[in-house]
């Protein structure tokens, strides 16, 4: 019998605690790092230097009509079909209930026939009121920026590249307005790719889809061009087109995701948190490691620069990174980095100094010059575990696990009214999540069950008298209301990072900090918040071209936290 070789895991430092990790105020510091969806899904891709071809192009000098991007992906051919319509100004709004859109997309299993896209012509921009099948993987459809798509038309057309200030203002041709997955009226369920290597990660189907419709964008702005001047237009410049992502604006629908998928979220904090554990371990560092992070330190400099917000409350926490960022770069040097031993875990040490924005940013940093050491990490990220309910457990060990597991819900004080001044419930005109104020609005007896403090409290509190050996099974028979926290309980005590360690109907709770750490998962920078409630982000600013990814570059994977610098 041959000898099976030993697998050796990198040492690694204590994980960071989630108490302190789970916090809302610093789960809404969060930045993207080379863990992030987007950047593991490059990297791939330019691993197997993937191709991508246009096999059909069927759009109007206008710009309307369809078109259809291939590629080949570990194995598994994928093709986005597109579909631009003419849509007047006062149907264009980015609110989910919309029911047209400037363009629509499918991500396509295969590549598909003239009947396909026959059939889906007549159901993708239709969307939810549409029909779809197996094939379909994902579903989406997004409204042009019509300032600025109109302002690049113009300028290809008359032979000229676009303004770098106005593009640097918005950042994209189109935004999205949704990107559904999963199952969702009538597309493929996960479970059809969920054996496929480059899409069974997290999210991986709709970054694919997003990426390929940014590359739509760009092509559609320089058709139209072309047809409207073909004897004068130019093409969208590379650091143009490198410039202009994918917007999306996204709200309170997102944020409950993080907490009706524990499990998943677990995995995707602690795939991080232990990289960083890895990378504080690390004894010494190398010169040219040492020069890349100093490099990195400038560049996170001026792209900080380059970030603008309205609302004075977050252009103030910008302003504040800013100033503490200056700080650290006066104090991280090569020679401070190269001086002595554990660096990286020095500079952490270092950043606490700082608000939260910084000590953050500083966890990204830290883990971008370590690919070789965290990025395999990325294939821990998914999880298929379903809560499950034991009822062989004794209230004794129940209440163990409330106690060593659970005691930050514990702790908070119901009796105070701001503690339960808001509640969660999905609104019946927008069918959208919202959160009401308790004795000011209606619904509260439609509450979601996002109070978790509070029904691990009303749990505990129901376990008190009874006897250490009861099992749970006859405690539900009593209590059938607590199930679900109890189940969740059972479950969740294994999955330290599973549990946002805050009350989520607090008068404090500010659902932006849930929004930013998912948006910071899936890869996006430079958040742009309109309220406590919702941001615009963009997806894949500065993120290489299907031509770059073709050719394998190694600047395929080094673009964490671009700097725009368009001709100037």
């Amino acid at each position: 019998m041959q000898p099976q070789p030993t697998v050796s895991t990198p040492p690694q430092q204590a994980l960071r605690h989630p108490d302190t990790v789970m916090r809302l105020a610093r789960m809404g510091a969060s930045f993207p790092t080379r863990l992030s969806f987007m950047r593991s899904l490059l990297r791939r891709m330019a691993a197997e230097q993937v191709a991508v071809t246009r096999p059909v192009w069927e759009i109007n000098a206008a710009g309307y009509g369809r078109a259809v991007y291939s590629l080949t992906l570990s194995g598994h051919t994928y093709s986005l079909v597109a579909f631009s319509t003419e849509l007047a100004d006062e149907d264009r709004t980015d609110r989910v209930i919309a029911q047209a859109w400037d363009s629509s997309y499918v991500l396509f299993d295969g590549i598909p026939t003239t009947a396909d896209l026959d059939r889906l012509q007549e159901n993708a921009p239709r969307q939810e009121a549409g029909r779809f099948e197996e094939t379909e993987l994902v579903l989406s459809r997004a409204n042009k920026s019509v300032r600025l798509f109109a302002h690049v038309v113009d300028s290809l057309a008359s032979g000229q590249q676009p303004d770098p200030d106005i593009v640097s203002a918005t950042g994209y041709l189109m935004r999205t307005t949704a990107v559904y997955g999963n199952g969702k009226f009538g597309i493929a369920d996960r479970g059809v790719f969920l054996d496929r290597p480059a899409l069974s990660g997290p999210f991986q189907a709709e970054m694919l889809t997003v990426w390929l419709i940014r590359g739509f964008t760009h092509d559609l702005v320089n058709h139209i061009a072309a047809c409207r001047a073909p004897d004068r237009a130019v093409p969208l410049a590379p650091e143009f087109r490198r410039a202009l992502g994918i917007g999306n604006s996204t709200g309170l629908g997102m944020a409950p995701f993080l907490v009706s998928h524990p499990v998943l979220m677990n995995n995707w904090i602690l795939v991080r948190e232990t990289a960083l554990a890895r990378v504080r371990a690390l004894e010494m560092t190398s010169e040219d490691i040492s020069t890349y992070c100093i490099s990195l330190i400038e560049r996170v400099a001026q792209h900080l620069d380059q970030w603008f917000v309205p609302d004075r409350h977050h252009m103030a926490r910008i302003e504040a990174l800013r100033q503490d960022w200056r700080a650290l770069r006066h104090v991280v040097t090569p020679n401070w980095l190269l001086g002595e031993a554990y660096p990286w875990d020095r500079l952490i040490h270092l950043s606490n100094q700082w608000d939260l924005d910084c000590q953050e940013l500083v966890v990204a940093l830290v883990l971008e010059p370590h690919g070789k050491l965290v990025d395999g990490l990325t294939d821990c990220m998914d999880s298929t575990d379903a809560p499950r309910l034991d009822p062989t457990m004794t209230v004794g060990i129940l209440r163990g696990l409330l106690r060593d597991h659970f005691g930050w819900a514990l702790d908070i004080d119901f009796q105070d009214p701001a503690a339960t001044r808001q509640f969660w419930y999905v609104s019946e005109e927008k069918l959208e999540p919202r959160l009401g104020l308790r004795e000011e609005e209606r619904g509260a007896d439609k509450e979601l069950p996002l109070d978790i403090a509070r029904k691990v409290q009303a749990l505990n509190m129901d376990l008190q008298q009874l006897p250490q050996d009861q099992l749970i099974a006859e405690f539900l028979l009593a209590h059938p209301d607590h199930r679900y926290c109890l189940r969740r309980v059972q479950t969740l005590a294994k999955y330290p990072y599973s549990e946002i360690r805050d009350n989520l109907i607090a008068e404090t709770c500010q659902p932006i900090d849930m929004l930013r750490c998912k948006l910071a998962c899936f890869g996006a920078a430079k958040f742009y918040p309109k309220s406590d409630r919702w941001t615009r982000i963009t997806m894949y600013q500065g993120a290489p071209l299907a031509e770059e990814v073709q050719s394998g570059s190694s600047l395929c994977d080094d673009w964490w936290l671009p700097v725009l610098a368009l001709g100037r």
